[in-house]
């Protein structure tokens, strides 16, 4: 084999160890995803998770950079098939929380929010107006009797 075939090969290899790599680290975080919102301590799921796979990556990327020759473009390579990972992981991989919590409806906005609790608190402020001047119309009596049927005694 001549020196050019073997840099293709070395060059091959590092992509397959860049998508491996990729494939581990983007499997776990969809694992960890999956996996972590149901579990009783998701922080140190989460935190865990982080940790190892980040130590792999950089595990393996610094052994893909420590081979001798033009380790600059073996590592790129390797990067270069840990961004294809991604890139497939992002198509193949179905939405980590589709099935564990239900999503938002799109059309409730921020400002849709926002004017949805204005309204509310109007209508609480004339309410409580409301029953302010209705309790001031009532004799004692009725206003003790109205708060024990409703659990709210004086």
């Amino acid at each position: 084999m001549n020196e050019m075939s073997i840099q293709a090969l070395a060059l091959l290899l590092a992509l397959a160890a860049g998508m491996l790599l990729g494939v581990i680290f983007f499997g776990g975080l969809w694992w960890t995803v999956r996996s972590g919102m149901t579990a009783r301590q998701p922080a140190l799921w989460f935190i865990g998770s982080m940790i190892l796979r980040t130590g792999i990556v950089t595990m393996g990327l610094y052994f893909l950079l420590s081979l001798s020759g033009n380790s600059w473009k073996i590592l790129l390579g390797g990067l270069f098939g840990f961004i294809l990972a991604r890139l497939l992981a992002t198509r193949v991989l179905p939405a980590p929380l589709s099935k564990v919590s239900p999503t938002a409806e799109p059309s409730v906005g921020i400002s849709n929010l926002y004017q949805r609790g204005e309204k509310e608190q109007g209508t609480q402020e004339t309410q409580g107006a409301q029953g302010a001047q209705g309790a001031q119309g009532m004799r004692g009596g009725q206003r003790a009797e109205i708060a024990e049927r409703v659990g709210h005694a004086p």
